[in-house]
């Protein structure tokens, strides 16, 4: 539910908790800035693309984006915080994974846009486990895949047909990407002590432990493999 169907409900009564708004301000903040990076990267993806259809659909990819990244802002403002100041401390984790991961054609765009950012999603899913349920329902929403995917593996799938030479390239370069989110994710997970205690838990709320961290991160890497199988490649 967006703010465009109905008013965002309150935080419940552990916003009281010290530390828990800053900590929910961070996660929002972190998938917000995401969610811009990434409509950027689809709107320069939409130029490289080979015809006008490919363009189109990736035209598309990109505004979703852009409407996830104002449905997260709304709920920021709603919180009494800005959105600028929410996503700043997360703009040099980000920013960082998609220099090392600027993709040399259309293609390799499309594999980060399902591999990569796919990766991040499920970092966020799993720490939404973790928040409030209003919290966690916007997380999911904005995270809701729509069909996006599909667009992005039948063009992959349909260029190594064409070509079966694109497979090697293309599997390095996910591979490649599984390493670079997963790093992106552990950075952006420890680095902020408020996102940080939605995972380990504080004071009254309880968190993953070690075990449970690891089995997390063994889901994310499950979770790529079967993104590269549908895509066709070897993860």
């Amino acid at each position: 539910m967006t703010s465009a169907d109905a008013p965002f409900e309150p935080l419940p009564a552990t916003a009281g908790e010290p530390g828990y708004l800053a900590a929910v301000t961070d996660l929002l903040g972190a998938l917000a800035y995401g969610e811009l990076r990434a409509f950027s990267q689809l709107a320069k993806d939409a130029e490289l693309a080979p015809t006008l259809r490919h363009k189109s659909a990736i035209a598309q990819l990109a505004a979703h984006e852009l409407r996830n990244f104002t449905v997260l802002s709304e709920r920021l403002a709603s919180l009494g915080v800005e959105p600028e100041t929410a996503m700043e401390p997360f703009v040099p984790a980000v920013d960082a994974f998609h220099e090392r991961t600027a993709p040399s054609d259309w293609l390799e765009g499309m594999v980060k846009a399902y591999v990569g950012e796919g990766i991040a999603q499920d970092f966020y899913r799993e720490i939404s486990t973790y928040v409030d349920a209003d919290t966690q329902a916007l997380v999911l929403q904005v995270l809701e895949d729509e069909g996006q995917s599909d667009f992005a593996v039948a063009a992959v799938r349909e260029a190594i047909e064409q070509d079966g030479r694109l497979s090697g390239r293309l599997a390095l370069w996910g591979r490649r990407l599984v390493g670079e989110a997963i790093t992106q994710a552990q950075r952006v997970g420890v680095e902020r002590d408020a996102l940080a205690s939605i995972l380990v838990g504080a004071p009254g709320r309880a968190g993953a432990d070690l075990a449970e961290l690891g089995r997390m991160f063994a889901r994310l890497t499950d979770e790529h493999t079967r993104r590269m199988e549908r895509l066709g490649l070897s993860a």
